[in-house]
């Protein structure tokens, strides 16, 4: 089966990047041939060069976000790689992806369509008649509309009134293996974290709506008889004001850290050898800092907020309100319970491998596209998240 992944680029906020490429990675398993479609400039190379080295055919358009002339010379590479369906990713790509299949003489080639933000209920009647404008193209054009969280699918049947067409499959991660304990000491000891020292790990984009600003006020909160070192990872717009709030607090700056992260730097080191994760972003449908979180073992404090309640459950991590006080509360909780930081990550590592991991994401996906070619009418959906083969042997969790 050949399909067609189409894509505005790798630029696009919650969009596919890494993800994509770990797909790609493990779709032959599966009988998929993959070819990526790139409607505008990638803008990076990473990823490109990435899924040709993985023999993935990567075909770059080159232009600008609503180019008349994208329908046709998308039909046209469709046509070209001999595709037997399209699976499309962000709104662009939708209505490009949708024109272009019906370019023919032929049948119309089947399109999948995935969800990747969870948007708020329309505020007013445009709003509203643009939503409805969206789906109701999405019904016409997609057999099936992948939503990433159950947060997704419930927002998606309020404003259409079904969830018709619509099945829930989380987006995965290749899997980055456990850190050693060699390699957690190393680390640790890097950054000045004693033995009986908690060391917390952040790794949002420092912008708007992150929650940076909450944490550092939970930080402030912990008690100073907890021995606590947090790490904050990568860049954006508000980091300059972030550094600025620590260094003229003494608190903070004996215990927050920035760190540099490259766009496509994992920070699986840091990361995998943290006591804890926090993520208190306020809001989100599937957040990858969170996924690479419990794919290393790591207890999350984080945010209930959007689709991070699918990520960190009872057996995961700590779910929070949006309060400084209750975030500094878990953190507590968690540094004073080495055995409860045990089974979090235990639990966090084996829900990883159940639901997020790449290999069973892409046995979920030709699940989806095996019913689409068969012409299985669609159904509303039944389907659990995480349902599929890929499941752990129900004695994982016995050894403790």
């Amino acid at each position: 089966m050949k399909v067609a992944h189409l894509v505005s680029s790798f630029l696009e906020d919650g969009g596919p990047g890494d993800e994509l490429v770990d797909l790609a990675a493990v779709s032959g398993t599966t009988g998929v041939e993959p070819v990526v479609v790139v409607l505008g400039s990638s803008g990076d190379r990473w990823e490109v060069s990435r899924l040709r080295r993985l023999g993935v055919p990567v075909v770059e358009l080159g232009l600008a976000p609503w180019d008349p002339r994208a329908v046709r010379r998308t039909a046209r590479v469709l046509r070209e790689h001999g595709v037997d369906l399209v699976h499309t990713h962000r709104r662009n790509a939708d209505v490009i992806g949708g024109l272009a299949t019906r370019l023919g003489r032929g049948p119309a080639l089947p399109l999948v369509s995935t969800l990747y933000t969870v948007e708020n209920l329309p505020s007013n009647p445009a709003d509203r008649l643009r939503r409805t404008a969206k789906i109701l193209l999405r019904r016409r054009v997609a057999a099936r509309t992948v939503a990433i969280s159950h947060l997704q699918r419930e927002r998606y049947r309020r404003f259409s009134g079904t969830d018709r067409g619509l099945v829930i499959v989380p987006n995965g991660l290749a899997d980055p293996g456990l850190l050693s304990a060699d390699e957690r000491a190393r680390v640790r000891s890097a950054r000045g974290v004693a033995d009986d020292g908690i060391l917390a790990v952040s790794a949002a984009p420092m912008r708007r709506g992150q929650g940076q600003d909450l944490l550092l006020d939970a930080v402030s909160a912990v008690p100073p008889s907890v021995s606590l070192t947090v790490v904050l990872l990568g860049d954006g717009p508000l980091r300059p004001w972030l550094v600025s709030r620590v260094e003229a607090d003494e608190v903070l700056a004996a215990r927050v850290h920035f760190e540099p992260r490259t766009p496509h730097d994992p920070a699986r080191d840091v990361i995998g050898a943290a006591d804890l994760f926090l993520h208190t972003a306020r809001s989100g449908a599937l957040p990858l800092p969170l996924i690479r979180a419990v794919a290393l073992g790591v207890p999350a404090v984080a945010s209930h907020v959007g689709g991070v309640p699918e990520i960190v459950t009872r057996g995961t991590g700590l779910l929070v309100p949006l309060d400084a006080d209750s975030i500094a509360d878990a953190v507590v909780r968690l540094a004073a319970d080495r055995a409860l930081r045990a089974r979090l990550g235990k639990g966090a590592r084996g829900h990883f491998l159940a639901t997020f991991e790449a290999r069973g994401w892409a046995v979920r996906l030709r699940g989806v596209y095996d019913e689409v070619l068969a012409r299985v009418p669609a159904e509303p959906v039944s389907r659990p998240v995480g349902s599929g083969p890929a499941t752990l042997p129900p004695t994982f969790f016995d050894a403790r």
